[in-house]
């Protein structure tokens, strides 16, 4: 059995370590051959310096510049808002060669998982018939639908939360309910999407919806889709079928439109969307899951409600997994450019283009300009939640969350709505909020997502599977109904990231295959936020 350590070291030229268990004043470490006296008590994922900063020093972690001390650090001391200060290493473009160890995929070069093949060579992890409306003056219409659909496509038991208020109301006792329900087709989940946007706003907003809702259209994980539109809104049918066109010219899904200022009264127009989208669903119930090879997986890489481990324990074993798909010509796509903040060198150097590391500086460049010119920064990613468990800058807090993204070539970069096309890691322009992240890289093509989380969130997607990883054991045992996996057993020095990778590519490949429904399908959690480009971090 493994002795469980104080304090980790991220990387050999880091000066500040990160504590592994709760410590206390006057408590003596022995470290890399020195002895380090802490001087406060300090948390478990919070900072403690291993050397005496001065006024202005640089703070070194994972290798990168994370911040600078704004007072006197003591060695042994912790780190806080209030003697700490963002800062990040200047980039202006590449400065070393690539080269790149790929991992051993012996195991896994034949492995397959049992998914849905498309006409165009993609592959699914989920078969969806999907509605949404091309504007929010549909959303009305589209919430009706789903209530009929879901109604009679599933035959779902009385919410159980629905029960106890009645019991209540009726002055009796709760009672326990099944909650199981039984679909009426087997192959075919059907699902909805609403949205804010598609008019309003300037013309910009409703042509980038337009893509996300095209890139969601050809998404592998849908088999066709059913679409709304007034009419007289900004995002226009045409846009839309042209940001189809953009991103698959031949698409052989079906694609049903109605437009309500052309159909005449609501009742009319949902009558026939009902009808004619019933016999496409029952068509799609037809397409059956088959064996498919590991290089069909797109995995989008989110980390939110991240806490100190997540840089040491769950986003490392997601880059540990993006690598090894990357060697079988699978596909990662990392995002949230405001937590690449810091770490911006590395990612030039490692793209495989020089077109690429000159386009992600240029979006990180205008991006970053967008949210000082509304009076904010990117200084101002931390949430309290991250502060209060040891994350208190954004580089430091952007050098862990870039973990997810391994170690391999930067295939191509690519812009908020650009659709994948490229095996490899792929870097994504979204913002780091949760769901807006989540939202743009399944419309970019994923069809399986990794989120990490060490503070614990619910968020799932419409269409794509959702696994959620902890980065302590603590929080799966606390919100055991929404994490799906947990990483430990890495900061206890129980398990490596290699080992703690491949269990949690074979639990991929079980979800990716039908086997595992995600936490958060079973909440029924079907997050759409997509991002106007204005300021959202």
């Amino acid at each position: 059995m493994s002795i469980q350590k104080e304090i980790i070291k991220v990387h050999p030229s880091d000066n500040v370590s990160v504590a592994l268990i709760n410590l206390k004043a006057g408590q003596v470490i022995n470290f890399e051959n020195q002895e380090i006296k802490v001087l406060f008590n300090v948390k478990a994922k919070h900072k403690i310096a291993l050397e005496t900063f001065k006024n202005g020093d640089h703070i070194i972690m994972y290798g990168v510049l994370v911040g600078k001390a704004s007072a006197i650090i003591e060695k042994g001391a912790v780190l806080t808002t209030e003697n700490v200060k963002h800062q990040s290493q200047k980039v202006i473009g590449r400065t070393d060669t690539f080269q790149w160890q790929a991992p051993n995929i012996e195991k896994w070069k034949d492995s397959t998982f049992m998914g849905y093949h498309r006409e165009d060579g993609q592959v699914g992890t989920e078969n969806v018939w999907l509605f949404f409306p091309l504007v929010f003056c549909e959303n009305r219409n589209v919430e009706a639908l789903k209530e009929i659909f879901e109604k009679e496509l599933l035959k779902k038991k009385e919410n159980p939360h629905q029960m106890l208020l009645r019991s209540l109301v009726n002055g009796g006792e709760a009672t326990q309910v099944d909650e199981k329900s039984v679909d009426v087709f087997d192959n075919i989940d059907v699902k909805f999407i609403t949205h804010p946007g598609g008019c309003g706003g300037i013309r910009q907003d409703s042509e980038s919806l337009a893509k996300l809702l095209a890139g969601y259209v050809n998404n592998p994980n849908v088999a066709g889709a059913t679409v709304l539109s007034l009419g007289c809104q900004n995002l226009q049918i045409n846009i839309f079928e042209k940001a189809l066109k953009t991103i698959n010219p031949n698409l052989k899904k079906p694609v049903l439109i109605y437009e309500q200022q052309q159909m005449g009264t609501v009742d009319e127009m949902l009558s026939t969307i009902i009808k004619e989208s019933f016999e496409a669903i029952k068509k799609a119930n037809n397409i059956t899951r088959k064996p498919a090879p590991l290089s069909k997986l797109k995995i989008g890489l989110e980390c939110g409600g991240s806490d100190g481990f997540s840089g040491i324990s769950a986003n490392p074993t997601l880059g540990a997994v993006s690598d090894i798909l990357a060697a079988l010509n699978g596909t990662a796509i990392l995002a949230e450019f405001p937590e690449l903040c810091g770490v911006e060198q590395e990612v030039v150097n490692r793209c495989v283009n020089d077109e690429d590391g000159e386009k992600f500086l240029e979006l990180m460049k205008a991006y970053e300009k967008s949210v000082v010119d509304a009076g904010s920064g990117f200084d101002m990613n931390p949430s309290p939640g991250n502060i209060k468990d040891g994350l208190i800058t954004d580089a430091m807090k952007s050098a862990g969350a870039a973990k997810k993204g391994g170690t391999s070539p930067v295939q191509a970069v690519l812009d908020y709505g650009e659709y994948i096309h490229k095996p490899g890691l792929n870097l994504l322009c979204t913002p780091g909020n949760d769901v807006e992240s989540t939202t743009a890289m399944v419309g970019s093509g994923a069809n399986i997502v990794l989120f990490t989380t060490g503070l614990g969130t619910p968020t799932g997607n419409p269409i794509a599977p959702v696994i959620k990883v902890s980065s302590n054991t603590e929080l799966k045992e606390k919100m055991p109904d929404i994490i799906d996996i947990e990483t430990g057993a890495v900061i206890r020095g129980e398990k490596t990231i290699d080992e703690m990778a491949e269990e949690m590519l074979a639990f991929i490949i079980k979800v990716a295959s039908g086997e595992i429904q995600t936490k958060a399908k079973l909440l029924n959690q079907n997050d759409f936020i997509p991002w106007r480009r204005g300021v959202s971090l």
